[in-house]
């Protein structure tokens, strides 16, 4: 026997992301840009979370670079918008390369393609609630180890039909 010792043991999300949530907030010409380092899954969570904070009514687009289609809804029922971030969770955890943003006069929240949660906002309701969801707040957050270009998105025809029925079910025209 060669090694005498028995490896530590790893887990895949150990070697691909931290379980750690943190959140760097900065304020540029006069908004409130919050960037958010999270697993994917718990930035697709937060998305659907934080969404319930938003007014009742909402705007919502959603660029699909997989697809090279971009849709736009105005005055949208923020239930329906929120189920329809619910819906799309499995199909965006698995292929990713769709960014998809809700937003009123006030506040956005988007999912970037690398399902990243940016905040961009007049306020800074955002850092309370984020710490709330028991998020640190650091200077920076770390950089991805990895990264694809937005024209490397190709494939993926569940999510393509997913984000079609989507742009549908919520009314969304083409831009």
């Amino acid at each position: 026997m060669l090694f005498r010792h028995d490896p530590p043991a790893s887990r895949v999300a150990d070697r691909f992301g931290s379980n750690e949530a943190v959140f760097s907030s900065a304020v540029e010409r006069g908004l409130h840009v919050v960037r958010v380092g999270a697993g994917m899954e718990r930035s697709l969570e937060l998305l659907h979370t934080l969404a319930e904070q938003l007014p009742p009514v909402v705007d919502c687009a959603i660029d699909c670079l997989r697809s090279r289609r971009r849709f736009v809804g105005e005055g949208l029922s923020l239930p329906e918008v929120r189920e329809t971030i619910a819906r799309l969770k499995v199909p965006l955890l698995a292929s990713g390369g769709v960014e998809l943003a809700v937003y009123t006069a006030e506040d956005q929240l988007v999912l970037s393609p690398l399902l990243d949660l940016w905040i961009y906002s007049r306020t800074d309701r955002w850092v309370y609630l984020l710490v709330g969801e028991e998020l640190e707040q650091v200077d920076d957050v770390p950089p991805r180890g990895w990264t694809v270009g937005r024209d490397e998105f190709s494939g993926a025809p569940e999510l393509v039909q997913a984000i079609e029925k989507t742009a549908e079910r919520l009314t969304l025209r083409a831009v």
